[in-house]
């Protein structure tokens, strides 16, 4: 077999292996607190394939938690982050399509909006990059209420 083609044999699977890796791109995401509790691995599994055009799931890096659209800035979920006492902060009440209601208090950061349950544990906190909310509505946190209703509801915003 002449060397050009036996090289091209050889760089044809690689390139394969490299083009297909490409597309399973894991999130890093930093594990909650309590993120063992198992709630977590249910609500988690609960959680929709895509939150809308543009923001398939992602793979991550840590339990308990889950990630959508681009890999650079992702808008992600973690389970078992430490529960919210009283606050000041705006709390939010969203109605889901499944009829589920979630309290979540909603802060403004310099890196986008964290979404965290208030009055659930264990408590499941939202990031949505500055990218990401530039770009479309936040209105896709409803589309969580199925998975977060799984948590213990304690208390509720008032």
């Amino acid at each position: 077999m002449p060397r050009i083609r036996r090289r091209l044999l050889l760089i044809a699977p690689v390139a394969g292996v490299v083009a297909l890796s490409g597309c399973a791109v894991t999130v890093p995401v930093d594990v909650a607190p309590d993120a063992t509790d198992p709630v977590c691995a249910s609500v988690v599994l609960a959680m929709p394939d895509s939150l809308g055009d543009g923001l398939p799931q992602r793979d991550t890096t840590a339990q308990a938690s889950t990630a959508w659209g681009d890999p650079a800035a992702p808008v992600v979920l973690r389970c078992g982050v430490e529960p919210l006492g009283p606050t000041t902060e705006r709390c939010q009440t969203v109605e889901t399509p499944g009829g589920a209601s979630i309290d979540w208090v909603i802060v403004e950061g310099d890196d986008g909006w964290t979404f965290t349950t208030y009055g659930r544990e264990p408590a499941v906190e939202l990031h949505v990059p500055t990218e990401v909310a530039s770009e479309r509505s936040t209105a896709f946190v409803d589309q969580l209420g199925a998975g977060v209703a799984l948590t213990e509801q304690v208390r509720s915003c008032v």
